[in-house]
């Protein structure tokens, strides 16, 4: 990320790692991290004592860097956007030490390069985890195994505990919260069409209402909603589903759905035998 001005001009000196034994953690294992929900961090099943809200804001920039430098500057602009605290040289540097005596001697190091702080050897274990399944999910779909690609995109969805990096505020942290919402959203949206396309639609029709009701200008949840209402024999719903997301998109944007909400409509409106009721696929 590019570097912020923060009203200092040279970086912030390494603060000096304690001694051999010394204010470091007890532990012998490697800590393990979680960013899908509250920031943790725990070894051997013991949550660490991550410190203030600030610090723990600091563990997870730098956990966002996988092993990559980051400036001072770059970490006060992260942290704290263009209005850092009078004091924030020092600020850093408590922080810093803070989470050095947390991880201790066994865990990831926390280090001044040259080029910026530098945390390396950090297992970002849900995040690793969902990358494998939802990696796994599309080589399934891709495969045309829909069943097993519902059911890691499933395994997927249940590692979430909460928004990203939940109760954490720094403007960097701010991003990352939105664009995971994102990907979080656009898998559940790929699990969801599986589930219709194995004949659940029924199972799935009230979940799409509130997910639609949470996201009234995503198209994509009105077209599976109206797929899934078209499947269970309600296409008069369905075109109630479409009416109202139009006026909702005409009202915030002053658009027209998109073309795939639009031939979806169209097919509605000639009965487009594709769209009637299926079978459910039997479960393995």
């Amino acid at each position: 990320m590019a570097e912020g001005t923060t009203g200092t001009s040279t970086p912030a000196p390494a603060p000096a790692p304690a001694p051999d034994g010394q204010g470091r953690g007890g532990g012998q294992g490697v800590p393990r991290f979680e960013l899908l929900g509250p920031l943790r961090a725990s070894r051997d099943g013991v949550d660490l004592p991550l410190g203030p809200p600030k610090q723990r804001a600091v563990l997870a920039v730098l956990l966002l860097q996988e092993d990559r430098p980051l400036s001072y500057e770059g970490l006060v602009e992260a942290v704290w956007d263009g209005e850092p605290p009078v004091h924030v040289r020092n600020l850093v540097q408590k922080y810093v030490s803070g989470l050095r005596r947390a991880l201790g001697p066994h865990g990831p190091e926390l280090t001044w390069t040259g080029a910026g702080y530098r945390l390396t050897g950090a297992d970002i274990a849900d995040l690793r985890e969902r990358r494998r399944l939802v990696d796994g999910a599309l080589a399934a779909r891709d495969a045309g195994d829909i069943g097993r690609a519902v059911e890691l995109a499933r395994r997927a969805e249940e590692l979430w505990r909460g928004d990203f990096a939940e109760g954490l505020k720094a403007p960097y942290l701010a991003a990352e919260r939105l664009r995971w919402a994102e990907k979080r959203l656009t898998v559940l949206e790929g699990r969801l069409a599986g589930e219709i396309e194995l004949g659940r639609s029924f199972e799935y029709v009230h979940e799409l209402v509130r997910l639609v009701a949470a996201h009234p200008l995503r198209e994509r949840l009105t077209e599976l909603l109206m797929l899934a209402l078209c499947r269970t024999g309600r296409p008069t719903d369905a075109l109630t589903a479409y009416e109202a997301t139009r006026r909702r998109l005409a009202q915030a944007l002053g658009a027209d759905p998109g073309p795939a909400l639009r031939s979806l409509h169209e097919r509605i409106l000639r009965q487009d035998p594709a769209l009637l009721p299926l079978p459910p696929v039997p479960v393995p």
